[in-house]
């Protein structure tokens, strides 16, 4: 079982480390980007429940990132019904689906120029456990780990905006959408391992984007995020389980007429996570609030902000 545990692990590292990792719509986050995973809630066979996330970003920034007259604030706020359900011991099925409402304004005055409410695109994804391991260390200690292993696809339900791209092919980002349009998959690999009640959750999600009918793909982009938990257990009743990490992502520019980098794309940004899980008999409540550490997007043109991130859940 060790060499099990170690050969598998070491497939997903060397899977993960190949990844082109080449630097904006997905990379921060927004709009039709965005499928944070992290600490799935505990459920042992299914469970269903609702996720809120904001996410806000300063756009068409002149040089250096300075605000300029024509700079615009974005609110990205997204409602999704998410589930997943377990077949049997070692298979388990997940399904996204966003609900988004974006709104615009341009400079210092809050003047707003764009709003958006719909339906986003709608994700689904198939994962495989490939190991589930419990045992005793030398000094009498519970020593967890698991493995998951996964794939998926993006539909194209949600609308998008051709005339944001018509501004994106004059330099403009082409992230003010609800969706992309375009089939897209996605790989995942979510590792665990728990001493005791201190544990360490690892997700890394490779998204690969196709081109869309109006000859537009974005790029495709590399999550990880690594989240150091701790479980408190309050008469076997309740469990509080403050959470803290890094989130990271990147990817290329994106490309029109498949030759055509857009400018006002790509880029990469890491964030600081602070959250807590807390699940009382068959439910879980739960949040995040992710700040920037450090990133580049667009070659500086667009800056993310905080965002945070909150949802219920009901296991049965």
């Amino acid at each position: 079982m060790r060499k099990t545990i170690i050969l598998s692990i070491l497939c997903v590292a060397a899977f993960i480390a190949n990844i082109p990792k080449t630097a904006a719509c997905d990379v921060c986050g927004c709009g039709v980007g965005s499928y944070y995973l992290g600490i799935l809630p505990d459920f042992n066979k299914r469970f269903i429940g609702l996720r809120y996330q904001q996410n806000r970003l300063q756009t068409h920034l002149g040089s250096n990132g300075i605000r300029t007259p024509n700079s615009t604030n974005e609110i990205y706020r997204t409602m999704e019904l998410w589930g997943a359900w377990n077949f049997g011991e070692r298979w388990r099925a997940m399904a996204i689906v966003p609900y988004s409402f974006n709104e615009r304004s341009i400079g210092n005055s809050g003047l707003e120029t764009g709003k958006k409410n719909g339906l986003g695109d709608v994700v689904i994804m198939g994962h495989y456990k490939v190991f589930d391991d419990a045992r005793t260390t030398t000094s009498y200690k519970l020593l967890m780990q698991s493995l998951w292993v996964g794939a998926g696809i993006k539909t194209p339900t949600g609308e998008y905006d051709t005339s944001e791209q018509s501004s994106a092919e004059m330099g403009a980002p082409n992230n003010f959408q609800l969706g992309t349009v375009s089939t897209d998959f996605m790989v995942n690999a979510a590792y665990d391992i728990r001493l005791m009640d201190a544990g360490l959750n690892v997700n890394a999600t490779y998204k690969i984007n196709t081109e869309n009918k109006h000859d537009y793909r974005y790029a495709n982009k590399l999550t990880v995020n690594a989240l150091a938990y701790y479980k408190f257990n309050i008469k076997n009743k309740i469990r509080i389980s403050p959470n803290a990490g890094v989130l990271y992502e990147t990817q290329p520019k994106d490309v029109l007429y498949n030759r055509f980098d857009i400018a006002q794309s790509g880029g990469h940004s890491a964030m600081g996570i602070a959250g807590v899980e807390i699940n009382v008999g068959a439910i879980s409540i739960g949040g995040n609030f992710q700040t920037p550490i450090s990133q580049n997007l667009a070659d500086g043109r667009i800056k993310a902000e905080n965002r945070f991130m909150t949802h219920v859940s009901f296991s049965f």
